[in-house]
């Protein structure tokens, strides 16, 4: 078995599957090594002269600094980013999806909501308005957590406190709070929850009553709102949320799972802490099963704009229509704008973990998550939190942090997250359930408390790339009907909600 693996034809590096010291032969690729090369980083097979692309995945990551010789170490030293230009090819590749039968189609357990919707989990969540109510939201969720209330109520998840940082110090219109709004919405309507409560303050810039009426919510015997100001400060807003809660719990209980098909489940695709390997095995495996679901029927979500930037053009190609190839550059040219108004470049990814992972570019880093998305067309573009309503493979705009990105994609409707990683990450996302992905047989011996499935079979040869895309989306019908994932069993999801905060906080 080779010592290097070599992507594409096309390509003049390889990836070594492990560390290689300098003077080693390998007979298979007759390379002679320069330099002691990392494991999971790049090596060049060919030589490359200064200012020449360098090519991985059949696609160009970087350019040469310098001249690079067969057998030379190629990472951040002598590859950099350059003008590259980009075939975006509308729609060439954009096939149409081969669904299976409606009689053959996979199903799940899921608790089918009176508005249509499936959830995979059963919560009661209390959302904030503002950061200054989050005291009283946890103090109503901890008295639920640690008094043993919750017993008496098996069907119920938990009861989870949603507080963030923002709500106040902002416009009262525009893109700011648009983007806030529309993750309030997505939040008070997520199947997720079977009941729902807003707290805020009273005098902030989202006005509970404003969100409600420009959401279309209206309190009923399982969503209630009010303000901390209105009912009489701290103490009785706490008690107040306690005892509405109380009313709230035997109805909320009353949910029971039932088979629904796969096409009701909503996948946020997602990773963190991605290293070379990441786009080798986990990543192209999740796509794998992210193609399984759409073809069931299901939803996929992909995101993480500035994590698509040089790789924007395989989603074009892959877009529907005209239009909705257009509507995702216009949200490049966005970040453009946006980060070089804020002092950043694109390219500030990747981060010094990724680069010990051997991810050299944003280029690079962005072929490799890519394939997340699988091979299907793509049927839609999202704002940030805007309600997915297109089946199939879609697009939402987002920030590459985690939990904002996930923050946003479970506003649209996600119902279930993978999340894939190579260098290891704590993440997880009430009220959805986040299955982890590792990209290497190494990190998931590390941290097997934390992750899910081992990807790094398929570089073992334990199995291949389909069979564990397969094996993803197994996972994924059984989370989805209720079976517990690592982060759940470890306590995570309290703490990751976190709305995308836009504009200047005044």
């Amino acid at each position: 078995m080779s010592s290097i693996i070599h992507l594409h034809e096309q390509d003049n590096v390889g990836v070594c599957k492990a560390a290689l010291p300098a003077g080693i032969t390998l007979i298979e690729n007759n390379l002679t090594l320069r330099a002691d090369i990392p494991a999971m980083h790049k090596v060049a097979l060919v030589p490359i002269a200064k200012g020449d692309a360098i090519l991985k995945y059949g696609q160009v990551i970087g350019f040469a600094s310098t001249d690079i010789a067969p057998g030379e170490h190629v990472h951040t030293h002598n590859c950099v980013m350059g003008d590259l230009e980009k075939d975006y090819g509308f729609c060439r590749n954009a096939v149409p999806t081969d669904f299976v039968p409606e009689a053959q189609r996979a199903t799940f357990k899921g608790y089918r909501r009176a508005n249509g919707k499936v959830g995979t989990r059963n919560y009661i969540g209390i959302l904030t308005t503002v950061n200054c109510s989050a005291t009283v939201a946890r103090a109503i969720a901890q008295h639920f957590t640690f008094s043993g209330e919750l017993k008496q109520f098996p069907n119920i998840d938990g009861v989870v406190a949603f507080t963030h940082e923002t709500g106040c110090g902002m416009r009262s219109e525009g893109e700011g709070y648009e983007t806030l709004r529309r993750t309030f919405d997505g939040y008070a309507r997520h199947p997720n929850f079977g009941g729902v409560m807003m707290v805020g303050l009273g005098c902030e810039t989202m006005q509970v009553q404003r969100v409600m009426e420009e959401s279309g919510l209206a309190d009923t015997k399982t969503f209630c709102a009010y303000t901390i100001q209105e009912v009489g400060g701290t103490r009785i807003a706490i008690e107040k949320g306690i005892e509405t809660l109380r009313q709230m719990l035997p109805l909320v209980n009353e949910a029971r799972r039932e088979p629904v098909p796969a096409s009701e489940l909503t996948l946020a695709v997602q990773c963190g802490g991605s290293d070379a390997f990441s786009g080798i095995t986990a990543n192209p495996a999740l796509g794998i099963a992210g193609d399984i679901l759409v073809r069931h029927g299901g939803t996929v979500i992909y995101s993480e704009t500035p994590e698509i930037f040089g790789a924007e053009h395989l989603l074009t190609q892959r877009a529907a229509t005209p239009e909705l190839a257009e509507k995702l550059l216009e949200r490049i040219r966005w970040w453009e704008e946006y980060t070089e108004r804020n002092g950043f470049e694109l390219n500030n990814n990747p981060s010094p973990g990724n680069k010990v992972g051997g991810l050299t570019t944003i280029l690079e880093k962005s072929l490799g998550a890519q394939a997340k998305s699988g091979s299907t067309q793509m049927t839609g573009v999202y704002l940030y939190a805007e309600e997915v309503k297109e089946k199939g493979l879609v697009f939402m705009d987002s920030p590459g942090f985690d939990p904002v990105s996930v923050t946003g994609q479970v506003a649209s409707g996600a119902n279930v997250v993978c999340f894939t990683t190579g260098r290891g990450s704590a993440f997880g996302f009430k009220p959805v359930p986040s299955i982890k992905l590792a990209s290497n047989s190494q990190l998931f011996e590390r941290m097997k408390e934390d992750v899910d499935i081992n990807c790094g079979g398929v570089l073992d040869g334990e199995y291949t790339l389909q069979e564990c895309g397969e094996k993803i989306f197994a996972e994924v019908l059984a989370v989805a009907s209720g079976e517990p994932t690592k982060s759940e069993l470890l306590g995570y999801g309290d703490n990751e909600f976190n709305p995308w905060k836009i504009g200047a906080v005044v």
